[in-house]
């Protein structure tokens, strides 16, 4: 992403911008799985990714134990490898807050999704845009401890005052450029919870 050449043609700083853009890389992941896990009314898997089921006192993601598959776009089919874990699979969706009751037929469990109502609708969109703007602030975050890295390296002479504003430069344009990022996401997610 960031590759610049200061005076003399020399790659500055090139390694140390890396770190910070696997941090943000990482806050973008984390937001776009926060917005996966949001239900939209329709059938999707990634709603489960955060539901741990206690497999024989281990927290376990269900995905590990079992399939999930998708008979028709309001449903999801969760068929555990072992028999035994239907009842743990059941006991870990209905204690998570993921608003819908399983129906368990004793070899699977089918999770029915209802069309949201206008005013949960509502909520969802509320949740996403706090995700949203945690993100932005992790961004911001990130964005300080940078500079206040590299203030410590002006300091200490390791560079110079223009490298510095060029750094400042950049790392703003990084933030910005990651924030509209989000905001793209958090649209498409609006959209999809807003439609009918």
């Amino acid at each position: 992403m960031i590759q610049k050449y200061l005076t003399g043609g020399i790659p500055i700083l090139k390694d140390e911008y890396k770190v910070y853009e696997e941090k943000i890389k990482k806050s973008i992941d984390s937001v776009a799985a926060d917005f996966a896990a949001v239900r939209a009314g329709r059938a999707n898997a990634a709603v489960l990714d955060r539901i741990m089921v206690d497999y024989y006192g281990s927290p376990t993601p269900i995905q590990q134990i079992a399939s999930i598959g998708s008979p028709d776009p309001r449903q999801l089919l969760i068929q555990p490898w072992d028999a035994s874990a239907l009842k743990m699979i059941e006991k870990a969706i209905q204690e998570s807050d993921l608003g819908i009751n399983p129906q368990n037929d004793g070899k699977a469990i089918r999770l029915n999704f209802p069309q949201l109502t206008e005013e949960r609708r509502k909520e969802l969109v509320k949740l996403i845009n706090k995700y949203a703007e945690g993100g932005k602030v992790a961004l911001r975050n990130i964005r300080r401890d940078a500079m206040d890295n590299f203030k410590k390296q002006l300091k200490a002479s390791e560079i110079t005052e223009d490298e510095m504003k060029m750094v400042e430069k950049d790392l703003q344009k990084i933030t910005d450029d990651n924030c509209k990022e989000i905001d793209a996401l958090l649209e498409k997610k609006e959209k999809e919870l807003m439609a009918v």
